[in-house]
């Protein structure tokens, strides 16, 4: 192949348009890594709606770590004490039907469980809903999103009547005061970031307001930082309402045309006079005043945040609370103003439309909902009740699962929960425990191979063709520009093979992916995310299409058509209705609560995590990458240096962070960048790249009571400095040479 191919780089969720050409070609020198190995050439898609031809360092290096440590093909053991040896195909799914039958006969369809990614293309995430919700008949399918999105997905349920983000990129550049809240937007989702602050720096009237324990590179950018207390945002947010309630800053038509609830919101924001909440945010009244005198004074507020609300025991509680700013001022529904969730993992999107949470079902519609529950059975040709109006276990539930012996199976896809999921030293001890546990990736080692009884081999982005939703909706076609190394298959294939042996060939009987996305559109028709106009082959002619795009505007090819003629828009909710029975949005009061684990005499500090700008969740690509490993060498602690003075820490101390669960170790960052009492770590180490570097070694599986999301954002703990000397005894690298199934990025960057 010599042409370019237009994919979709395969990270954060602000889905950058990129072109990808081979190593080499006629006239042209051989495009090659670092180290001198021909790679495939990345650049930005100018023509992607989305990035406009931008790409951050990751997009840009994404190739150099395609060919590098490949599980290439199936691997098998019988128990965790055993090495692997290589397996065909045909053994591994042997023993996959196997003892999945074997224990469909005995214990029944709930003890198998399939842990997911946002990485899948939306037609693995289909094949996977399929195959478990429906032929199967358990709703235990859960993805590593319910650490991600899933208080914004309830959030948008609860407050406006479904999920799906209803803003799109070109309101950044149409805003006149961007909130940022729990978002470190200029590193986790950068090229968003570029656009908005080009139109910051252009139009003087542009507010930024940025809310943030850190002084993060988002928050020097903004023209008010509040660095608040963590766990105090429901403070913050009603706070606000309550000044703009006082000055009646409030569109009463919108109100009282389009929304329920206020009066009952009205009574909990009297609680949250500016004296009460500056001080229990840690901000100046002054601060605050500030803020809500901009949110009143401003025709088009466009709010946007990420983990820093969805990861808490109340974080649908404070999603809603945001949203709730929009609702009192009618800032939703029109050009540069409304609540925009950023989504953290390229496909996250995708996987909430076709249903890939454990209590949903394709086309946002929900497992306890009869109706919706009958439509989905109807369409897969299932007798009634099959699928369960049960919701099925979350993430944290498939642990506690395995803790007691009701999950006898497990089957692990395109994640790495034995460094992500919280409370890890519990989490490791439950996979341990699993009697079968099925991991399918595309690379080997990672932590999580290490409790695995099956190896299976993926094709990895690049090597399938199917879709990918980004943040503002649009879709995507990302084509397989290259062959499976090895023996990997597409995730999807491998799904429909396991149902084909399980009994049901006519229902997997799918020879590309783009079958299966026909089929899939087919259950968005007549619902807010509608793409029944949207087709591979349209996709590939035309490029990305933002949904709602029901099947009339298929008809209509060019843009022009489409924006002159339709009644469709960029943005969802324009003619204020909204996806509730009464069209009304609803107002969601909510106290505040604050952290499920607050600090304490014996555990004095706040914990919070993040990413950095290079690297991306577990390292599975990016520690495989010199540039960025070069970039981010290793973790680190920030402390502020009131606090590092207090326990005579200094720049490059090693600090062992202790909480109620466990212990990780890291070098010391002294920084004003920190808010006094509050600690930051990143999240990207686990045991293959540094030893006792492990964030979730001390977070908490606590979380919230409607999205069932962990409070990895803020647990309680301890620092102890830690003897330079023992440090450096502990941590002598070994000399050992390096062996095929482990990276050479492996030597840890702490060892000294």
């Amino acid at each position: 192949m010599s042409d370019s191919t237009k994919t979709l780089c395969p990270y954060c969720g602000v889905g950058c348009g990129l072109e990808v050409s081979p190593p080499a070609a006629a006239n042209r020198e051989t495009n090659r890594d670092s180290q001198g190995n021909p790679i495939w050439k990345v650049r930005g898609d100018r023509s992607h709606p989305s990035s406009q031809g931008m790409v951050c360092v990751k997009g840009a290096t994404v190739t150099e770590s395609i060919d590098q440590n490949r599980l290439l093909y199936p691997m098998m053991r019988d128990s965790l004490d055993e090495p692997f040896r290589r397996a065909s195909w045909e053994e591994a799914l042997d023993a996959i039907v196997s003892r999945m039958g074997s224990i469909l006969n005995s214990t029944g369809p709930d003890a198998l469980c399939l842990y997911g990614s946002g990485q899948f293309l939306t037609e693995d995430y289909y094949l996977a809903q399929k195959l478990f919700k429906g032929i199967l008949g358990t709703n235990n399918f859960d993805t590593n999103s319910r650490l991600c999105m899933s208080s914004a997905t309830a959030a948008y349920f609860y407050s406006l009547g479904s999920d799906g983000p209803p803003c799109c990129y070109e309101d950044l550049e149409l805003t006149d005061c961007a909130f940022i809240i729990g978002s470190n937007t200029a590193e986790c989702h950068p090229i968003i970031f570029n656009r908005l602050r080009k139109h910051h720096k252009q139009n003087h009237h542009v507010k930024m307001i940025v809310v943030d324990p850190r002084r993060t590179t988002t928050a020097e950018a903004a023209d008010l930082h509040l660095a608040i207390r963590p766990g105090t945002d429901i403070d913050l947010l009603n706070g606000i309402a309550h000044l703009l309630l006082r000055w009646g800053k409030m569109n009463v038509d919108f109100i009282e045309d389009c929304t329920a609830g206020f009066s009952t919101y009205a009574e909990v924001i009297q609680h949250y006079p500016p004296e009460v909440v500056a001080e229990r945010c840690g901000i100046s009244v002054d601060d605050l005043i500030t803020v809500a005198k901009m949110w009143a004074d401003s025709k088009r507020v466009l709010s946007m945040w990420t983990m820093g609300l969805n990861q808490s025991s109340e974080g649908t509680a404070k999603v809603s609370s945001l949203i709730n700013l929009h609702l009192i001022t009618g800032q939703i529904g029109k050009p540069g103003s409304g609540p925009f969730s950023l989504t953290g993992q390229p496909n996250a999107m995708g996987g909430r439309e076709v249903g890939g949470l454990a209590h949903l079902l394709p086309g946002y519609r929900l497992v306890k909902n009869d109706q919706q529950r009958t439509e989905v059975e109807q369409f897969w040709k299932l007798p009634a009740g099959k699928i369960s109006s049960v919701p099925g276990r979350s993430a944290w539930e498939i642990i506690t699962g395995l803790e007691t012996g009701e999950v006898e199976f497990l089957w692990i896809a395109a994640t790495n929960p034995a460094v992500s999921m919280p409370d890890l030293e519990r989490t490791k001890a439950a996979l341990k425990r699993s009697p079968f546990t099925v991991y399918q990736d595309a690379y080997y080692p990672t932590e999580t191979a290490a409790f695995a009884h099956v190896l299976l081999p993926a094709a990895q982005w690049g090597e399938k063709t199917g879709t990918m939703t980004n943040s503002e909706r649009v879709v995507t076609l990302c084509p397989a520009f290259r062959k499976p190394l090895g023996e990997a298959r597409a995730d999807w294939e491998i799904f429909a093979e396991v149902g084909r042996r399980l009994g049901y060939p006519e229902q997997f009987a799918y020879t590309h992916s783009s079958e299966i996305y026909d089929e899939f559109v087919q259950l968005t028709s007549d619902r807010l995310c509608d793409q029944t106009g949207i087709c591979h082959e349209r996709l590939k002619k035309e490029g990305p299409i933002q949904w709602p795009e029901p099947i009339k505007n298929a008809k209509l090819n060019t843009k022009k058509e489409r924006g002159s003629s339709l009644s469709t828009s960029k943005r969802l909710y324009t003619d204020l209705r909204f996806s509730t029975p009464d069209g009304r949005a609803r107002f969601v009061a909510k106290h505040s609560r604050g952290l499920a684990e607050p600090p304490d005499p014996n555990f004095p500090f706040v914990l919070t995590t993040g990413r950095l700008y290079g690297h991306w969740h577990t390292q599975t690509r990016t520690g495989r990458i010199a540039k960025i490993s070069q970039m981010h060498p290793q973790p680190f602690i920030e402390i502020h240096p009131r606090d590092a003075a207090k326990l005579a820490i200094q720049e490059n101390d090693w600090v062992e962070v202790r909480s109620r669960r466990g212990t990780s170790r890291f070098p010391a960052k002294v920084t004003q960048t920190i808010s006094p009492g509050t600690v930051f770590v990143p999240i990207h180490w686990g045991d293959l790249w540094a030893d006792d570097a492990e964030a979730n070694s001390v977070t908490q599986s606590a979380s919230c009571p409607d999205s069932l999301q962990p409070e990895l954002k803020a647990c309680a703990v301890q620092l102890v400095p830690i003897n330079a000397h023992l440090i450096s005894e502990e941590y002598v690298l070994p000399e050992t040479p390096e062996t095929e199934t482990q990276p050479k990025a492996l030597s840890s960057p702490l060892r000294v």
